[in-house]
């Protein structure tokens, strides 16, 4: 017999069986509940968002809602997800002030790789005030320690902590090549990166005894396509402010053996600075042949050092 589920007449309720009036009341109550979870649930909604209560980020919510449909969640989505905080990672903070979009470049004196390519290194390229040798190899501490992973590894080091007043920092090269840049080119990637400042770093390789560090300032030279009146002074400026910072840094004094002990050498011979239309310099951190400042070169904490004070000349160099 199909199962009538109408409600029982008046007459008729006394009649009917406890078991069915039982059913007919939970499932009343049933309809009830159905009804009604929706519309408290969506007022709970609306208290939490207007009042901000529940938003402590250290626990899960309570109460999960619903998965949204692919429509919804589209909806839902803001158009732009927030703006990562720089200020969580200073190497991605926006330069401000003075150093706001300016561009240093780097330039890691020799190549590992020098060693192995000797005749193509040889080769003369043309500096203006005459012809000179592509590159050179370098040198190297009495351990065989090459002025190449020297000059490398503390422009890596250079390069973070610049990175992380906001400069951009490019390096003209990181060893990815079989030897060089040329003299040349090495000009040419500062030129054309219209760099603020360009610093090439090296050691030097004279003999035991002779000690220290000196800054390579750039002479006033006009022949061929070399011309640097323009980058005399604020090369000058730049060398002067790494110097000092430098000292300080590392506790170093200036070199023993030329400069007359102001660390400042000024020299027209070398293409990387003849070639430069950018404010440059080079800095000689030590002498690799003599083996107390072997000790310092060969120091990775050391190094750290001569990176920070290299890296604070070029910051108050340009304004920072």
């Amino acid at each position: 017999m199909p199962y009538d589920d109408s409600p029982p007449s008046p007459e008729s309720a006394s009649s009917v069986s406890p078991e069915r009036r039982w059913f007919a009341r939970r499932s009343g109550l049933a309809v009830a509940a159905a009804v009604l979870a929706p519309t408290a649930l969506a007022g709970w909604v609306l208290v939490q968002v207007t009042t901000g209560a529940g938003a402590d980020d250290a626990r899960p919510p309570r109460i999960v809602m619903p998965a949204a449909s692919p429509t919804d969640a589209a909806a839902a989505t803001p158009s732009s997800a927030p703006a990562e905080d720089p200020a969580k990672d200073p190497a991605k903070s926006p330069a401000k002030g003075p150093l706001a979009g300016k561009t240093v470049v780097i330039d890691p004196g020799h190549n590992t790789g020098n060693f192995k390519h000797t005749s193509e290194i040889d080769k003369k390229v043309d500096i203006g005030t005459n012809r000179k040798e592509c590159d050179t190899t370098g040198t190297t501490t009495n351990s065989g320690y090459m002025e190449a992973e020297f000059t490398l590894d503390v422009s890596r080091r250079l390069r973070t902590v610049l990175e992380a007043k906001g400069l951009k920092v490019a390096l003209t090269h990181e060893a990815d090549r079989p030897f060089g840049p040329c003299i040349d080119e090495r000009a040419r990637i500062g030129n054309e990166a219209t760099a603020a400042a360009v610093v090439s770093v090296h050691a030097d390789g004279v003999s035991e005894g002779n000690r220290g560090y000196h800054i390579i300032l750039p002479a006033k030279v006009k022949s061929g396509a070399a011309d640097t009146a323009k980058i005399v002074g604020p090369s000058r400026d730049l060398g002067e402010r790494i110097a000092s910072n430098f000292a300080r840094t590392t506790g170093s004094a200036p070199a023993n053996y030329l400069g007359s002990g102001t660390g400042l050498v000024v020299r027209d011979d070398l293409g990387g600075l003849n070639l430069s239309t950018q404010p440059k310099v080079f800095i000689e951190c030590g002498n690799m042949r003599d083996a107390k400042d072997a000790a310092l070169l060969t120091s990775p904490e050391w190094r750290q050092k001569a990176a920070q004070g290299i890296a604070d000349g070029i910051v108050g160099f340009l304004g920072g």
